[in-house]
């Protein structure tokens, strides 16, 4: 079998969950099980990163020790795989001492080896919302253009890591596609970084300013920086650099990442890759965020989108369709619960939902008849209009366009819906099992179709054509 290693970045534990990770997980959840259908041996990673000046804060803040504040919200993060069915194979923290850590020490010391790491005295501002150390050139005003604050300015001996000495090739890669970047508009992104000569990067800072981390070896007086500890979880997680799933997995097909850790997936990663002497990653997918009425989520405004509740409320598969459907898969998106509803109502309730039902209830009434009903077609418009469909949606999988996808997917189900309609079969005394037939057919093509998007759903309306329990699959919403 041919080997699909994917993953997630891993979620940063000062807080717990929101709707802008979920997106993430259920787009490479999506892209796990298309490769599962294709029959690849896929394996699919996600965890938490749990260092740093951030959480520490957010620890003292919450009244708990570091360790107990990471172990809470990292169960909330892993609960994530229950709550919106994910197919995750494994689940990596940076706390944890047996798998990550020791990795992490080799990688230093193998850098270290090599000559790429080395000390040296700096000067300049330091973001702790991006946990990275800015230029003047990345600051907009005086101020981070992520998170809009004013960096601390700061003086310290930290070691350095030797990024431009692997600058080149890096470039070349990104050029030529050995590592593909999508979208294109990112790969260009990237690239104009890389154009303004970026300086080797710190990978450490003092104890004394990051407490909360894994120990420089053989320095106390310094601790391992968070990104030169937090990237390394995709090759901790697969036991590098003897474990069997390392030799089997790596490299990576695919790191699935939000667009605000670009540069230290395509820059500082490839870099540390080539330093190892090891393959880089085949494919970087890039999403952008989600707001909340047209504003940026944030806990001052009291707008962040809690998932759980979300699923609480409207069920897993709802909440897949909406981020799926509703946000485009590399841009920025919106969500307000009067979209959500909106989406429901018309795509779930009133689309696969009402022709499952009504199809149902049709084949009922004729097997009931003593009529003969199959799952069957030679309905040759039909064929073709699932044969359009099934292109469409596989290659806007390829390209990584999930909504384009799911859209594909929902014609054929309005085209359905339409043939029912124009062919009026309980008008028909003969006849009338073969639309139905075709209907029932197309149906369990739509099934395998969403059963990467929504595996609940896909097995519900398997099952509801066997003459399994019927129920409605998405219950209308009164407004």
């Amino acid at each position: 079998m041919k080997k699909f290693y994917i993953t997630t970045s891993i979620a940063y534990t000062n807080a717990l969950p929101h709707i802008g990770f979920a997106l993430e997980s259920i787009q490479a959840d999506v892209l796990a099980r298309y490769n599962r259908s294709l029959k690849k041996d896929v394996f699919f990673l996600t965890g938490t990163d749990e260092h740093g000046t951030k959480i520490a804060k957010a620890a003292k803040d919450a009244g708990k020790t570091p360790k107990e504040f990471v172990d809470g919200i990292s169960n909330r993060f892993r609960e994530l795989k229950q709550s919106l069915n994910l197919s995750t194979d494994d689940f990596i923290r940076t706390t944890d001492e047996k798998r990550h850590w020791p990795v992490v020490e080799q990688v230093w010391k193998k850098l270290e080896k090599n000559k790429d790491i080395y000390k040296k005295q700096y000067v300049g501002f330091y973001c702790s919302g991006c946990e990275t150390f800015l230029k003047e050139r990345d600051l907009k005003a005086g101020k981070c253009k992520i998170h809009l604050t004013k960096p601390e300015k700061i003086s310290e001996e930290n070691y350095f890591f030797k990024l431009t000495k692997y600058l080149d090739q890096v470039k070349k890669a990104i050029e030529k596609d050995k590592i593909r970047i999508i979208p294109e508009t990112r790969k260009n992104e990237i690239l104009s970084i890389i154009n303004q000569e970026p300086e080797d990067v710190s990978f450490s800072r003092s104890s004394s300013k990051l407490s909360w981390g894994i120990q420089v070896p053989k320095d106390d007086t310094q601790k391992i920086y968070v990104w030169a500890d937090a990237l390394v979880n995709y090759i901790s997680a697969l036991g590098y650099p003897n474990g069997k799933q390392f030799k089997k997995y790596w490299p990576a097909d695919i790191h699935c990442i939000g667009k605000d850790i670009l540069k230290f997936h395509a820059l500082i990663w490839p870099t540390i890759l080539l330093a190892l002497k090891l393959e880089l990653p085949k494919e970087i997918f890039v999403h952008g965020f989600i707001n909340v009425g047209g504003k940026k989520m944030s806990k001052s405004l009291g707008n962040v989108i809690d998932p759980f509740e979300l699923v609480k409320k409207y069920g897993t598969d709802a909440v897949r369709y909406y981020l799926l459907r509703e946000i485009p898969s590399s841009e920025d998106g919106d969500f307000t619960y009067e979209k959500f509803e909106g989406r429901y109502n018309s795509d779930l309730a009133g689309g696969i939902g009402n022709l499952l039902m009504r199809t149902r209830t049709m084949a009922d009434s004729k097997i009931s008849q003593g009529l003969k009903i199959t799952n069957t077609t030679k309905n040759g418009k039909l064929l073709k209009e699932i044969k359009r469909v099934e292109k469409e949606y596989t290659k806007a999988i390829e390209d990584f366009k999930f909504n384009d996808a799911l859209k594909a997917v929902w014609e054929l189900i309005g085209y359905c819906d339409k043939y029912i309609n124009d062919s009026t079969p309980w008008q028909k005394e003969k006849g009338n099992e073969i639309i139905i037939s075709d209907v029932i057919f197309a149906l369990e093509r739509i099934a395998e179709l969403i059963s990467p998007f929504l595996p609940e759903t896909s097995l519900k309306v398997s099952g509801q054509l066997k003459g399994k329990l019927k129920e409605a699959l998405f219950p209308r919403i009164d407004k």
